[in-house]
């Protein structure tokens, strides 16, 4: 059956409180009472089996008593009580439960919570929670919540998993002048998640800015969708918890190995276009910034201060912020030469020096705000003695009110500058102590802007058209499968690749001395030999692995000595034989991998390879599909990169061809529900073409 309407959850007509009690600290009292507090327009209907009155209102002995329809229900009742009031809930055909009641999967019940849902959607009707404290909307003046009552109203809409923090944050938004349109806890996440509600909320007029408090992500394929769409038209601050955690991981994979939920999680929102705030307090300095601030209409941006010190900051900051700074000498000479001294300076930063009074600041300010080539300000001061503080609060104000472009100010000083500061703050202006807060406020601006302007385009991958067979891949797992087995020998997963048309190094497999030594007269010297079985995954721990041969003597005495130790290490390994591969020549040793993510579904991971790849994690990720460009941003942003692009008299290598293999892999991980890991490591890239030297792909079980 199709769920209602998501807008009745913000905009219900009336509200049932079930569990609605005449004593004040309980949560049934508090929800009334919030209801009642911000006059909510519909009307409110408390419920309890013992009757009576509640603030004034007639309560109810049960739902079905109600005469009037019923958008949404409150459930503030025992946990063993919930499951008979949702029925009731369905026979009153209740669109929306709003289950405030703990004791559900966060202790473990998980059956009892997905009994709820299941009888709840057959019946027509969605879930919030279990274990939230409430929703707020100031679309129809509603605080269902047990939090404060006196929700200040605005334009920022949070969507909170933890219920103590998103009460602590209801309060916090208050004292930082912080207007809500909405504020949703979302608890358990039994049935509605964020992506239910962002649907509303980005077609929702109040709400210009969205937040999100995340403590684990349960259908991330679905929310990635909703988040490249969401965040082109609306700017969205997430914060996540428990960077230090790592998601369940697949041991034999350095790709599941690197991929810590917390890593995946990072790359995946910048994917999205999705800002991460290290903190509550930088969350709010950005939500407050851009629910507030005009976008800018380009991305020159320049810095007009009193101190050439806080100048520099400023600019560091600009470019660990991604903020640009205006750099046209002859433009910024016209404009502030005369508002600047003769021993000061008029490229950006521009100082107008430590002898600035506050109407050189109004001078200085009021040219870059007339002139169409800047596009934001960065406002910078030094308290000095000639510096009137007074006057200054008074500039600041005209300027803010005056400007149509991004602004921020930062200043530096005394007790008196700092009652400025606050009474500034207080009325809303973006004024910080800390430089670095003000051009971080400024950097999440641009990093709106830049994805709200940025080409988008995600069309269906079709594997024909990266070369990739695969039929033949399939068929290929389809047999590994047969024989119970999680993972593809060397052979097979090279046969995998040649159905991808991606290069490997030329390879036999040998079952006795003389094959092998044949194989490797045909291959050529140097190569490598390694053990091949079902039963050993880590050939180089029991000594199966033996390097850069360059003779007949060497590939006998390696042959030898790798069935020697298979035997005395792993003493019931089946083995199918000793593989005989080129030794590749040196090139630039990177990873690529694939893999099937519990929250996210397929990603793709690209990073430096070799034997130090899990020391150095230098790796990035991405949820697939994405477009080419998007792989080449992941291939950029790692420490690895300007290693491809040539050092120390090294040509540049051939990055084209580590895009097209990340596609590959993503396209198989993707088409082939059961492989879980593909790793390649390394990946040997070469001016021209690459080499998957040592291949790994693990199986669903």
């Amino acid at each position: 059956m199709k769920g209602p309407d998501i807008k009745y959850l913000f905009e219900p007509r009336n509200v049932a409180v079930i569990g609605a009690s005449v004593k004040k600290n309980k949560i049934g009292h508090k929800i009334v009472r919030n209801l009642l507090f911000n006059k909510f327009p519909g009307k409110v209907f408390p419920i309890n089996p013992k009757g009576g009155k509640i603030l004034g209102l007639d309560v109810e002995k049960s739902i079905l008593d109600i005469k009037d329809p019923v958008d949404m229900a409150c459930i503030a009742i025992p946990e063993k009580f919930v499951f008979d009031t949702v029925k009731q809930c369905a026979q009153k055909k209740v669109k929306f439960l709003v289950i405030i009641t703990s004791g559900f999967s966060e202790i473990g019940n998980i059956k009892e919570e997905k009994q709820l849902v299941q009888y709840a959607k057959k019946n027509g009707m969605r879930i919030l929670g279990p274990n939230i404290f409430g929703i707020y909307s100031s679309k129809v003046s509603m605080n269902a919540t047990f939090g404060q009552k006196d929700i200040l109203s605005g334009n920022v809409a949070i969507i909170t998993q933890s219920g103590a923090l998103g009460i602590a944050m209801m309060g916090k938004t208050k004292t930082e002048n912080i207007g809500l349109s909405a504020m949703v806890s979302v608890g358990n996440k039994s049935d509605i998640d964020e992506s239910d509600l962002l649907k509303y909320l980005v077609e929702n007029k109040e709400t210009k800015v969205i937040m999100m408090y995340v403590e684990g992500v349960k259908h991330g394929e679905r929310l990635v969708g909703i988040l490249k769409k969401a965040t082109k038209k609306k700017p969205i601050i997430v914060i996540k918890s428990g960077r230090s955690k790592r998601g369940a991981m697949a041991a034999a994979s350095h790709t599941g190995s690197l991929a810590g939920a917390d890593e995946i999680f990072s790359d995946i929102m910048k994917q999205c276009g999705v800002m991460r705030a290290e903190s509550v307090e930088e969350a709010f300095d950005w939500c407050k910034y851009l629910a507030n601030s005009p976008m800018p209409k380009g991305k020159n941006t320049v810095i007009v201060t009193n101190g050439g010190g806080m100048g520099v900051m400023a600019a560091d900051a600009c470019e660990k912020f991604g903020v640009s700074l205006y750099d046209d000498t002859e433009t910024l000479k016209k404009i502030f030469s005369d508002s600047v001294p003769s021993f000061g300076s008029v490229k950006n930063p521009v100082d107008i020096t430590g002898q600035a009074r506050v109407g050189d600041y109004e001078k200085s300010l009021f040219s870059a705000i007339k002139n169409k080539n800047i596009h934001s300000i960065i406002c910078l001061g030094c308290e000095t003695a000639v510096l009137d503080v007074k006057n200054l609060k008074k500039v600041i104000k005209e300027v803010y009110a005056e400007c149509k472009k991004p602004i921020v100010f930062s200043f530096l000083g005394g007790t008196k500058l700092e009652h400025v500061i606050t009474h500034l703050r207080e009325k809303g202006t973006p004024i910080y102590s800390n430089v670095y807060e003000a051009v971080s406020c400024l950097g999440a601006m641009y990093n709106h802007f830049d994805t709200k302007y940025s080409i988008f385009h995600e069309k269906k991958i079709n594997p024909a058209d990266y070369s990739i067979d695969m039929k033949k891949i399939k068929s290929i797992i389809s047999d590994v499968k047969k024989e119970h087995r999680n993972f593809l020998l060397s052979d097979e997963a090279q046969e995998l690749m040649s159905a991808a048309d991606i290069t490997f190094p030329k390879t036999y497999i040998a079952s006795s001395i003389e094959e092998a030594v044949a194989s490797a007269e045909e291959i050529g010297f140097p190569v490598v030999l390694k053990v091949v079985s079902k039963d050993i995954i880590h050939k180089s721990d029991v000594g199966g692995v033996k390097l850069n041969l360059s003779s007949v003597e060497e590939v006998i005495d390696a042959y030898q000595a790798i069935i020697h130790n298979c035997r005395h290490n792993k003493p019931n390994a089946n083995i199918k034989g000793i593989e005989v591969t080129e030794m590749v020549k040196k090139g630039t040793e990177t990873i690529i991998g694939a893999r099937r993510d519990a929250s996210f579904g397929p990603i793709v991971m690209f990073g430096l390879g070799g034997i130090y790849v899990e020391v150095m994690k230098d790796v990035s990720f991405r949820g697939f599909p994405l477009p080419k460009k998007e792989v080449k941003n992941m291939v950029k942003e790692t420490k690895t990169y300007p290693l491809l692009l040539g050092v120390r008299g090294e040509k540049k290598k051939d990055i084209n061809k580590i895009v097209d293999t990340i596609m590959k892999l993503g396209i198989i991980i993707k088409n082939c529900r059961y492989i879980s890991d593909i790793e390649i490591n390394p990946l040997v890239v070469y001016e021209k073409g690459i080499k998957a030297v040592d291949i790994r792909i693990l199986l669903t079980n």
